[in-house]
């Protein structure tokens, strides 16, 4: 937690693949986080929350597909765009001022979501082009030296990270087909 609090950067396991985890609310961190993956910052990263209360941290609005998608899916590897509140570090934001969020199934995940009591980033733990890492093994190859606390929460087995989808009024739009299909979404919405 340590690490976390005085702006540093760590890999950690999600229910997906390894991320790259830092103080959300804090810029330098969250500059620091882009620097390592080689991120464009016009692609904004994802951050992990703990609940509802943490979510009103950094969301202006949820509308109800988005409330109804949480309900049925989190905690679990879907990422849902909701209208940001201002002040955020402005690389979590995509250009219609929207921050991806999700509560994470891993038990580790959550835990230092809890912990640090703020938003945690989200995004793979690799540099951009590269492939995710599934392994702490992996995670070091790419950022020993440069990080310094790897969690080890043994082999991942995604393939392709979390889903992601952007929620506004009464349409909700896949940007990123993971672990969870858009059939299944939208026989969800449906139902």
């Amino acid at each position: 937690m340590a690490a976390l609090e005085r702006g540093d950067v760590i890999v950690f396991p999600t229910e997906t693949l390894y991320g790259l985890g830092a103080d959300a609310l804090n810029a330098a961190a969250v500059d620091q986080v882009f620097e390592l993956k080689g991120r464009d910052r016009q692609n904004p990263m994802p951050v992990l929350i703990a609940g509802e209360e943490m979510l009103l941290t950094v969301a202006r609005d949820i509308p109800p597909l988005a409330a109804k998608l949480m309900s049925l899916f989190w905690p679990g590897p879907l990422t849902i765009v909701v209208p940001g509140r201002g002040g955020l570090p402005e690389p979590l934001l995509n250009q219609q001022g929207g921050i991806g969020v999700r509560i994470s199934s891993h038990p580790i995940a959550t835990t230092l979501v809890q912990r640090l009591g703020r938003p945690l980033t989200a995004t793979s733990a690799n540099p951009s082009r590269q492939a995710p890492a599934r392994t702490i093994a992996q995670a070091k190859r790419y950022f020993a030296g440069r990080i310094d606390v790897f969690i080890d929460g043994g082999a991942l087995s995604s393939k392709t990270g979390s889903t992601v989808v952007q929620v506004a009024g009464n349409d909700v739009k896949v940007i990123r087909e993971g672990e969870i299909d858009a059939e299944t979404l939208r026989k969800a919405l449906e139902s």
